[in-house]
């Protein structure tokens, strides 16, 4: 049975992974959002960004709550190559690849919290990941039918 220690590490350590691709999410929005031209589409991705930012708040609340100092993480490298790639297919390929790099962008987002649910986490830990999971899904949908809208 872990000890009150290994779990309080257990949860800082995947709490901060999660946090790092809150943090890419909430960038990768923020600049695809600017690119759009599609008004609409524009507001959503803004917004986004803005939950993204909100979900990180209610993880970095639960570490502080346990007494771990501020995340000064600033995302992961697959995160910057995907910004890089969204950055060129801006250039090239106009909305259309700005949606399928964020589509990408969201399969890392999900595939982070999948990661995150497989570890021994306090229930509330866990809920808390489970509906920000399902938000992030569905933002994924969107993005997806969004895409194929745009072809």
């Amino acid at each position: 049975m872990p000890t009150p220690s290994n779990t309080l590490k257990e949860v800082e350590e995947t709490l901060r992974l999660v946090i790092q691709s809150l943090i890419d999410d909430q960038e990768g929005f923020q600049k695809i959002g600017d690119a759009l031209k599609d008004e609409g589409l524009k507001r959503y991705f803004l917004t986004e960004s803005l939950n993204r930012a909100h979900f990180r708040g209610n993880l970095e609340t639960i570490l502080h709550q346990e007494g771990v100092a501020d995340i000064k993480e600033s995302g992961t490298m697959t995160a910057k190559l995907l910004r890089a790639w969204g950055n060129l297919k801006t250039a090239l390929g106009g909305d259309h690849a700005l949606l399928e790099t964020a589509e990408q962008a969201e399969d890392e987002a999900i595939k982070a919290y999948e990661d995150a649910l497989t570890r021994e986490l306090p229930l509330p830990v866990r809920q808390l990941l489970v509906s920000q999971e399902a938000h992030i899904e569905a933002s994924h949908d969107y993005v997806k039918i969004a895409r194929e809208r745009i072809k």
